[in-house]
């Protein structure tokens, strides 16, 4: 038996907190339904627009990973300049590596690898002022080095984009011969580079094997039910024959109401029958 506590007052912080509850429900993408609404929200914040105040939703969509709802957030956008307005910043760098780290190569999306990535070139454009203004470790360039695909070689677009990367963070090496933690990390994005390119290694060698496992994306996603464009579905063919229904009512009665005239009324007729009594006594005499 389930005892409802009539005496409860909502306030606008618990109304606020049940609605971040079902909204997390549907970020989860655990059902059809859920990745459906997923999808919707995600056009509405491409719609919206990308800005300093609401980036974190963007992120937080982009962390879902299902490729249907990164297709609705990225739209026809250029991917690598998704995030091109935002200026780098901890939070965002943060956010852009613990992505990289928590999927297995391969288990994310081109497109949101795309860009993850395209937030890193801009951040370490200048491998100085990236530095700056996030320390990437060795564990970093690791969740970075793995989403390498050896197979599709240099000529891959993600590839190459990964390599300017790790160039520009060796690039960091001798610029501070104090800071051992930067020498560190400029020499093993170096290494990556060199492992990567040298047909005679591999990247097992200066990566743990662990993290290279490679996954598919699709094995973790749920699709949405088949989706079907508005002007192509049962609800627009409805409507439309509705209006036509409509119009043909209100044709037919413009053209009722033509065809029909007024009849004479009583007063009419008396005063018109005195008239053709005179006219008639007119012609007799």
């Amino acid at each position: 038996m389930v005892i409802l506590d009539r005496t409860k007052t909502y306030t606008a912080t618990d109304i606020a907190a049940i609605e971040n509850n079902m909204l997390s429900g549907i970020l989860a993408c655990r059902t059809p339904e859920a990745v459906e609404s997923a999808i919707t929200y995600a056009h509405f914040l491409n719609k919206t627009g990308l800005t300093a105040e609401n980036y974190p939703l963007f992120i937080k969509v982009l962390e879902i990973g299902n490729h249907w709802v990164i297709d609705a957030l990225i739209g026809s956008r250029d991917p690598f300049l998704f995030f091109s307005s935002i200026q780098p910043n901890n939070q965002l760098l943060t956010a852009a590596f613990n992505l990289l780290a928590e999927r297995h190569p391969g288990g994310l999306y081109a497109k949101s690898l795309s860009v993850v990535l395209g937030i890193l070139q801009a951040a370490y454009n200048v491998p100085i002022d990236g530095y700056k203004i996030y320390s990437l470790s060795v564990s970093d360039l690791n969740a970075l080095g793995k989403h390498l695909d050896e197979e599709a070689g240099q000529e891959d677009s993600l590839n190459r984009c990964i390599l300017d990367i790790l160039e520009k963070v060796a690039q960091l090496e001798g610029l501070d011969a104090t800071n051992r933690d930067m020498e560190e990390v400029a020499i093993h994005s170096n290494e990556i580079r060199n492992f990567f390119f040298d047909s005679t290694k591999h990247l097992n060698e200066v990566i743990p094997p662990v993290l290279l496992a490679r996954m598919s994306y699709k094995d973790f996603e749920i699709p949405p039910r088949n989706l079907t464009e508005f002007t192509k579905s049962k609800l627009a063919q409805e409507d439309k024959i509705a209006k036509e229904q409509i119009n043909i009512r209100v044709s037919s009665r413009g053209q009722s109401s033509d065809k029909e005239q007024p009849a004479p009324s009583a007063a009419t007729s008396a005063k018109k029958s005195p008239e053709s009594g005179s006219s008639a006594r007119r012609k007799s005499s």
